[in-house]
């Protein structure tokens, strides 16, 4: 056959690109690499998988494009041989609480069908086996009631389901029915001709009304079989002045007299109103007030605010009532709450019965009031109750995940989430716990990791009618797990949240889906699948890429990890420099050529040429220490870990081992927590210590810098803060009677009222993407022309904002406040971007240095506490060596920096290293060495020491040499002890 055609790209000037020309091979592994900020995403994604987006749904009807994601045309000369073109980026991981990894795999769903086709039912009271019931039976149990017993026998037509029903309710007429009960209301036949489509409706039809007594014995064997018939199996039973009982031809118990309605999938779904748990709506969680969160500083009075709820209301009728209450009940309100008696806390927390008057006084009348005082915690659980009350009203049972997210941020700030006690998080309801296959529920089955739940569903004793009719299924779930596994990921467990896993962790989830498609000539774009994943594991996710190829597949990946651009049969490198400075195709061609390539920054690496030395001596560690006591969040075994402050730590491990457990969700708010005085038992742990020597914690993380285009380097630096109070101070600004305010884009005053500060004007589109077009008036300035009259140095406002960091730091010399945030965003390898520049557009790699620049520009203490989690994200190896002269920058002034990584430049670098492990998941979270790299590197249950032996060059038979000690001294360009 003749080669396939490459995917050409011609003259790409997306964002900094400059007119770029590259081939891809077709059917290839394809790594595009380079500096961050060197344009590897703008010809990645918002090129080659944007026009291969646009061209897909330009392909679509007029009406299918009304209901899919405009994608703009990006800027590019032409595109030719381009494929169907599949993206798996780095986002975000869905917010919702009712996802999981088994809904996001869509695992669970197919164990929702093995388990309603396969699965055995039992009851939930005696946990004897469910069998069917004959309508003989049904009419014996019926008839066991008391004598003189008056019940009406219902057909049950619809459970939980939408629609007008206008056939059924058509043809039950012409069937001689004349009585239906929809949603619990009596209704007659002839009334109704249609029922609203848009609620969900139960709806039972009456087949006969009769009395417990001897002689109805056939009458009610005939209601019962005609019920059974129109019901389709069901019957119920409503009794007068008792509960209504449910009779199913196909699972009851005999000898509780317990029936289940039919065992559908849907009953497994914690999604389904069917099935959900009644008791917290299948969130597995209820939402308790906590005291702890309602009164946070007990020093506070309650007219100092003391009770957080109140604080956040300022309307005179609260002040009125809070007066009113401390008056009326003798309470102290300028006593600190710590100092009221208990029984003044507990009225005001509880509430009182007793009614009292007060009066509110407003601008028109006087209005008078007699009630009784509530209380904050029960006013807190009736806002919460109404809402959901309003919630089943308006969706008749649905379960709408928006207005749940807005409770629980509205007032979870003061509620814990606690298991329920009626599913114990199962999140399902108790007979659907009850249906067992292999002895084991659907809920059991999820909370076994990828890896246990593989080898499970292959060794359970089914009988050959159920092995039959399983086959299939199993056979899926088998593909899929597998697919899982081969990613990395057989450590998670189906129950996981959503919100909880990594952006690599969503990621590989994603293409573990879309291994599974069995798709064939697809063009897949990956941006960092390595994100989150140890070295260990990136051997299983190089064969799984190589599996798409071989497919037929052409896998174009975004990658800095050295073992996958090794693996890759072409490479793309990108540079120069960043910014302004990149946009530009330095090398293309196979590891090989490009490490022989001297154009090649990456190549340099590669090679050896360049690289990461790891220092010499170390800095040793003081006998001041935080320690973390019993931390048990998620898969951590209670362990109690020691971080050395005044050192640069890194706490590594294998994917799933408890990293993020440890550091983000239990260090993080451990600390803060201490140094606001207050211990909050919402923190997974029974202690910790050493925090006295710190005076602040700050998490310097990737999240985006703004969410809107307005936000910049400029305005989240403060540096355009400066900038502003510089030109509103000039000669000119004075005799005009200029403020700061003059100069901001986002108020009225001195912005582009045409385009309000935009620079850029929407016009809608209607069926195409929405075309932005600069603002005529301003000309794409954002400012008007009086305000850009006023210049420093012969540049306006907007001249500034477009200057990069490298251009303003010699333009604002003579200015120190001004000059030092810029050389500080200079150091951290940011000179190439421009003050303006659009948050929205910054890489997670560009934004996290940002907020390290910010950091170093602020007067050190010395005594804080740094919290990065995987900083070498999105960064080049020559990234990675700014980005630790950064570090060594904050931890020589004295401060303490822990750093959660994968990466072995910055572990190799580190003073103090935690190793987490030895697996993940559940045969995770412990501690398995802490110490030097080097005294890590000599335990053999770890696996980053395994990697880091071999990089430093010890082995067991070699123990690296202690220097004697001696004070702690800095890194580069003098030697400093190690511990």
């Amino acid at each position: 056959m003749p080669p396939r055609q490459p995917i050409t790209i011609r003259g790409a000037r997306q964002h900094n690109l400059r007119s770029v020309t590259v081939r891809i091979p077709r059917g290839k592994l394809v790594v595009i690499t380079g500096l961050s900020g060197s344009g590897k995403s703008s010809i990645a994604f918002d090129t080659l998988y944007a026009e291969g987006q646009r061209r897909y749904v330009e392909s679509l009807s007029v009406h299918a494009r009304h209901y899919l994601e405009k994608m703009p045309k990006p800027d590019v000369d032409s595109i030719e041989g381009l494929s169907p073109a599949v993206s798996v980026e780095q986002k975000a991981p869905s917010k919702n609480p009712r996802s999981t990894v088994g809904t996001s795999t869509e695992i669970y769903d197919f164990l929702r069908v093995l388990f309603a086709r396969t699965g055995r039912p039992h009851c939930p009271k005696c946990g004897e086996r469910i069998s069917s019931q004959t309508p003989q039976q049904i009419v014996d149990s019926i008839l066991d009631m008391p004598s003189g017993s008056r019940f009406s026998v219902l057909a049950p037509i619809a459970r939980g389901r939408k629609g007008g029903f206008k056939r059924e309710l058509s043809k039950l007429r012409r069937e001689g029915f004349v009585r239906i009960n929809v949603d619990g209301d009596l209704v007659e036949l002839e009334e109704v001709e249609e029922l609203d489509r848009g609620r969900v409706h139960d709806i039972d039809v009456y087949v006969d009304r009769l009395i417990v007594k001897p002689d109805a014995s056939r009458r009610l064997a005939e209601s019962v079989e005609l019920a059974l018939k129109v019901g389709e199996g069901n019957v119920k039973v409503s009794v007068l002045d008792s509960e209504d009982l449910i009779f199913s031809e196909r699972f009851a118990c005999m000898k509780c007299g317990i029936s289940l309605s039919e065992v559908t999938p849907r009953i497994f779904s914690f999604n389904n109103p069917v099935g959900a748990c009644p008791d917290c709506g299948g969130l597995g969680v209820v939402y308790q007030v906590e005291p702890a969160l309602i009164v946070p500083d007990p020093s506070l009075s309650l007219r100092e605010g003391a009770v957080a709820p109140w604080r956040r209301k300022s309307s005179a009728y609260f002040q009125n009532l809070l007066e009113a209450v401390g008056e009326h009940y003798g309470i102290d309100l300028e006593s600190p709450w710590e100092l009221l008696p208990e029984e003044a806390r507990t009225l005001m927390l509880e509430g009182s019965d007793r009614e009292f008057e007060f009066t509110f006084e407003s601008d028109e009348d006087v209005h008078v009031f007699k009630r009784r005082f509530e209380g904050v915690i029960p006013n807190l659980e009736r806002r919460r109750r109404e809402y959901a009350r309003k919630t089943r009203e308006e969706r008749r049972g649905e379960l709408d995940d928006d207005q749940m997210n807005h409770l629980v941020e509205e007032l979870g700030r003061y509620m814990l989430p606690k298991p329920c006690v009626s599913c114990r998080g199962a999140r399902l309801r108790p007979e659907v716990l009850h249906v067992l296959l292999d002895g084991r529920n659907i809920h059991d089955l999820t909370r076994l990791t990828i890896r246990e739940l593989r080898v499970h569903l292959g060794s359970m004793e089914l009988s050959s009618r159920e092995r039959k009719i399983a086959k299939k299924i199993l056979k899926e779930l088998d593909q899929r797990l597998g697919f899982l596994e081969d990613v990395g990921l057989d450590y998670l467990t189906l129950d996981r949240a959503a919100y909880t896993l990594s952006g690599g962790e969503s990621q590989r989830i994603h293409l573990a889906g879309q291994i599974g498609s069995g798709l064939v000539g697809v063009l897949y774009i990956l941006d960092e699948p390595t994100i989150g994943l140890h070295q260990r594991d990136n051997e299983r996710l190089i064969a799984t890429l190589e599996h798409l190829k071989h497919m037929g597949n052409t896998v174009v990946v975004v990658e800095h990890d050295r073992d996958m651009m090794l693996a890759a049969d072409h490479i793309i490198d990108m540079g120069p420099g960043a910014g302004i400075e990149g946009g530009e195709v330095v090398a293309v061609g196979s590891p090989d050529e490009i490490m022989a390539s001297s154009a090649s920054l990456t190549g340099r690496y590669l090679s050896g040429d360049l690289s990461i030395p790891a220092p010499d001596r170390r800095r040793r560690p003081s006998s001041l220490r935080l320690t973390l006591e019993g931390a048990h969040l998620n898969n951590l075994k209670d362990v109690t870990v020691h971080f050395p402050l005044g050192l640069l730590v890194a706490v590594t491990g294998v994917s799933g081992s408890g990293k993020s457990s440890l550091v983000v969700d239990t260090l993080l708010p451990a600390v803060r927590a201490s140094l606001g005085g207050l211990m909050t038992i919402s923190v997974p742990c029974t202690g910790i210590k050493g925090v006295h020597a710190l005076d602040k914690c700050i998490n310097i993380d990737q999240s985006p810098l703004g969410r809107t285009p307005r936000s910049n380097p400029a305005t989240y630096t403060k540096i355009f803060t400066d900038i502003r109070e510089l030109f509103a101070s000039l000669p000119e600004s004075r005799a005009r009677g200029y403020s700061p305010g003059r100069f901001s884009f986002n108020v009225k005053g001195g912005r582009c009222e045409a385009c309000q500060g935009d620079g850029l004007i929407r016009i809608e589109m209607h069926f195409l993407p929405d075309v932005y077009v600069t603002c005529e008036e301003c000309q794409g300035r954002r400012y008007n022309r009086e305000t850009l009259d006023i210049v420093h140095r012969g540049r306006n406002i907007a001249e500034v904002l477009e200057m990069t960091v490298s251009e303003a730091i010699p333009f604002f010399g003579a200015i120190p406040s001004i000059r030092i945030k810029l050389e500080t965003l200079a150091d951290v390898g940011l000179g190439y971007l421009s003050l303006g520049q659009s948050a929205t557009t910054l890489s997670g790699g560009e934004a996290q240095r940002i907020k390290l620049g910010r950091e170093l520009a602020r007067r050190a203490t010395g005594r804080t506490l740094y919290i990065l989690d995987e900083p070498t994200t999105g960064l080049h190896f020559h990234d990675i060596k700014n980005l630790l002269e950064v570090l060594e920058k904050l931890v020589e002034a004295g401060n303490t920096v822990v750093v959660i990584e994968h990466n072995l430049d910055v572990i190799k670098c580190a003073d103090w290293v935690i190793d987490l492990g030895p697996e993940g998941g559940e045969r995770g979270g412990e501690v398995i060495a802490s110490g030097p790299p080097e005294d890590v590197a000599l335990v053999e249950r770890s696996h980053t020491g395994s990697y880091l032996a071999s990089l430093l060059g010890v082995s067991p038979t070699r123990r690296p040499s202690r220097p004697p000690p001696g004070p702690a001294k800095p890194r580069r360009g003098r030697p400093r002890t190690r511990a």
